[in-house]
């Protein structure tokens, strides 16, 4: 049974076409994400200043209340990804979650805004990890669902350009708000923020979901053949055979009564991604706990000036969508590999900022760029290798055995609690690895846990490389044959 919002009812003639097409269904998603994940970083240089003059605590207590109130942002987070998707994906809509998510995320501002007590910043940032949850999963399964498959990299590119835009705006943002016009300027733009982000919500249409006497042009030629880089190497289909029959009619079996969830957890492939996914999100959200603190303890920079550093990490991501581009068209393999290899003496390297120079501080910035490219290069082939996972393991299984709402919101709840561990982990190791042992000590396990996962990258991403290996020297020998 079909849930239908009103308002889709009454005005489902006006501007369909547009409302339903692929771009704007991409520019929704991303400025859902951008909205989310900013409310999430605006209040990253107010927070240490808020929970002082507003809260009362303790100079000395006010870093470990800091990373406490991000890992809590990443418990609700992760504990709401999967109930989400399985919602998701049993509704077979994605509008209603994206606009209950969105009331989530006002209750969640208003909180945090009037918020004179601890207790109380901590319930507004669990709200916002609920909110997040609902953006993550429902709009990543509407991408999934909305757009042509050989092009999801290069439009989750555009997504993790919102992602990573809030993140390093929210920051440089709230600073400047907060120098300029107070604690209750910051909060107004999050408002307006809040507001131009539901209109586009209710605006959007769904293509799926549109009566058969409404039709929409596609924007693409339909496909014919599954792409040749989807593969799974989860024991035991044989996908390279499968793929070439057609697909039986689900059985009804004790098994197909389990949410999707559990046969998805059964591939190798997707556990790679998912530990890509964890180290992706712990990398970025170690700098909301230690950075904005550590810049004022060596360089004596207030909010405004720790905001605007988040810039030269933000700069790098306007290449997301050049790069799942060139991820669609030669794999995300080695883009992955690149972007965790590339990150891992970048991190290492920030242990030796500890002095107030010149030299110091360009050395610092040019760090944090490469960071950020490094951040860029990963994100968004990762992202979207969880929908190819989602492909591979569909072709290989008797059709509409995931159902009929089929398996994306619940791989992408996957892919949201393993980005919320991250963001749970993150803060937490960062914050108290510095507070106990020091800046380099922080940053220098930091990249060593990034140089350790371009190994399942290496291996995974794209499906096994050794089984591709196995494949090519097959097809090499057919060749020969005939």
């Amino acid at each position: 049974m079909k849930i239908r919002l009103p308002l889709l009812t009454a005005t489902r003639t006006w501007g369909v076409k547009w409302r339903a097409s692929n771009w704007f269904t991409v520019f929704v998603v991303t400025f859902a994400v951008f909205t989310d994940i900013f409310l999430y970083g605006v209040i990253v240089p107010v927070i240490p200043f808020a929970l002082e003059y507003r809260a009362d605590i303790e100079v000395d207590r006010v870093q470990y209340w800091v990373s406490v109130l991000l890992a809590v942002y990443g418990a609700g987070l992760l504990v709401f990804s999967p109930i989400c998707g399985w919602f998701s994906d049993t509704v077979s809509m994605r509008r209603l979650p994206l606009l209950l998510g969105l009331a989530a995320l006002l209750g969640a501002t208003v909180m945090l805004n009037v918020a004179t007590s601890v207790a109380v910043f901590v319930v507004g940032r669990l709200l916002q990890g609920i909110s997040a949850a609902v953006v993550w999963v429902v709009g990543l399964a509407l991408l999934a669902d909305t757009v042509p498959r050989e092009m999801l990299a290069q439009y989750m590119g555009y997504v993790s350009l919102g992602m990573t835009s809030g993140f390093m705006l929210g920051p440089l943002l709230g600073g400047v708000l907060y120098e300029r016009t107070g604690y209750n300027g910051v909060w107004a733009l999050c408002y307006a923020f809040i507001g131009m982000d539901f209109v586009l919500r209710i605006v959007l249409v769904e293509k799926k979901d549109l009566s058969q006497d409404l039709p929409v042009e596609p924007e693409h030629e339909p496909e014919t053949k599954e792409p040749t880089r989807i593969e799974d190497n989860s024991p035991p289909a044989d996908e390279s055979v499968q793929s070439s029959t057609p697909r039986r009619p689900a059985r009804k079996t004790f098994t197909q009564k389990l949410p999707a969830v559990f046969t998805l957890l059964a591939s190798r492939r997707l556990l790679a991604a998912l530990f890509a996914s964890i180290v992706q999100a712990t990398l970025v959200a170690s700098f909301d706990s230690v950075l904005p603190l550590f810049v004022n303890e060596v360089f004596s920079w207030g909010s405004l000036q720790s905001g605007i550093l988040y810039l030269t990490i933000v700069i790098p991501t306007l290449i997301s969508p050049l790069v799942g581009f060139l991820g669609d068209k030669y794999g995300g393999r080695w883009f992955a590999g690149a972007g965790f290899l590339l990150a891992c003496p970048m991190f290492i390297l920030l242990r030796l900022i500890t002095h107030n120079t010149i030299g110091q501080k360009v050395s610092l910035v040019v760090l944090l760029v490469f960071i950020g490219l490094a951040m860029t290069l990963s994100f968004p082939v990762i992202m979207a290798e969880i929908t190819h996972i989602v492909a591979a393991k569909e072709q290989s299984r008797p059709l509409g055995s995931f159902g009929k709402g089929g398996a994306y919101a619940q791989a992408y709840g996957l892919f949201n609690m393993a980005f919320a561990a991250g963001t749970l982990i993150g803060p937490v190791w960062a914050g108290m690895i510095k507070q106990n042992y020091g800046w380099g000590t922080a940053t220098w396990t930091l990249g060593l846990l990034s140089g350790v996962t371009v190994v399942p990258c290496v291996i995974w991403v794209d499906g096994s490389i050794r089984k591709r290996r196995i494949k090519r020297a097959d097809l090499r020998g057919r060749e020969e044959v005939s």
